[in-house]
């Protein structure tokens, strides 16, 4: 496991980081800030939709393991007609993301059911997932930074059904500047991305409710046992940032060492197969050691 010391700590600014668990819950995750959520949901979806109020629903979708919630959280709410929204933060990547953003929107689908004997014609209220991925996707398109995923008729691309949709945000491609916002929505991802590193509010962000996202997020305004709780989730973000950049250069250095050998191995094939080098004489010649080169030697008289 990488380890860190006292100079590998992030320093903490003036607001919160919002894609931290504190972070997150503390600007969108309760009753106090429930109309910042509602602003953030109506942007997404363009007047498309309205949504006029929300309550809270009780977390239950804690995952299977408790390293698990150190890379995810999200909140559950339930709009005034009854439609359901899922709103999540992923911070690192993971391979079946897609698969368990299906598996959480199809359990809210079954919940629905008619529990016991009574009759149920099987209508179905909304569900609506809103994947925030700090991560790209495996075949993520340099830019595209919003997906909106619906089911839809492959031939004429007319939906097929409109109780059931995902919206992701990609965050690694949302690199738009503070003088060049345009919408709510690239205002939003420019907050999740950017606030942590703010030290005052942006021209572009000086509306209302921006104004209310930066009152709630400033650090002077926690209190002590606030203060704590979000500078354990910094250090957590930091850790788990550590340890994964420190798989990622470990694998980069072994798949290069593991290069190297093989460039060595087929030189020495070479030298022994093409001009009947001696064991020294290819181990001199090629700067590797003598006993890999008695090894390229035994591999290929094993396999005539």
């Amino acid at each position: 496991m990488a380890t860190m010391n006292n100079t590998d700590v992030p320093p903490i600014g003036r607001y919160i980081d919002p894609l931290t668990d504190f972070g997150f819950k503390r600007i969108f995750g309760s009753d106090s800030s429930k109309d910042l959520l509602i602003f953030f949901l109506n942007a997404l979806f363009k007047g498309r939709k309205t949504i006029c109020n929300l309550a809270y629903n009780p977390q239950e979708n804690h995952g299977p393991a408790k390293h698990y919630r150190k890379a995810v959280f999200d909140i559950t709410c339930t709009g005034a007609n009854g439609e359901t929204f899922i709103i999540e933060i992923q911070r690192a990547d993971q391979k079946f993301f897609k698969d368990r953003a299906l598996f959480y929107t199809a359990s809210q689908l079954h919940e629905q059911g008619i529990k016991g004997n009574r009759h149920w014609d099987f209508e179905l209220k909304e569900v609506y997932f809103i994947g925030i991925a700090d991560f790209n996707f495996n075949n993520s398109q340099p830019g595209k930074w919003l997906h909106h995923v619906r089911l839809t008729e492959a031939a004429t691309g007319c939906v097929f059904y409109n109780k059931l949709e995902f919206i992701f945000l990609e965050l690694p491609n949302f690199d738009c500047s503070e003088d060049a916002l345009k919408t709510d929505v690239e205002r939003w991802l420019y907050v999740l991305r950017n606030m942590r590193k703010m030290k005052e509010i942006p021209l572009t962000l000086q509306g209302e409710t921006f104004q209310q996202v930066f009152e709630i997020a400033e650090v002077a305004n926690l209190k002590k046992e606030e203060y704590m709780l979000y500078q354990k989730d910094v250090l957590d973000r930091w850790t788990e940032y550590a340890v994964l950049k420190t798989a990622k250069d470990k694998a980069i250095l072994e798949g290069m060492e593991k290069g190297a050998e093989q460039k060595s191995y087929e030189v020495v094939k070479n030298l022994i197969l093409e001009h009947g080098f001696t064991d020294a004489q290819a181990a001199e010649t090629t700067g590797v050691s003598l006993d890999f080169v008695k090894k390229v030697r035994r591999n290929l008289t094993s396999a005539q």
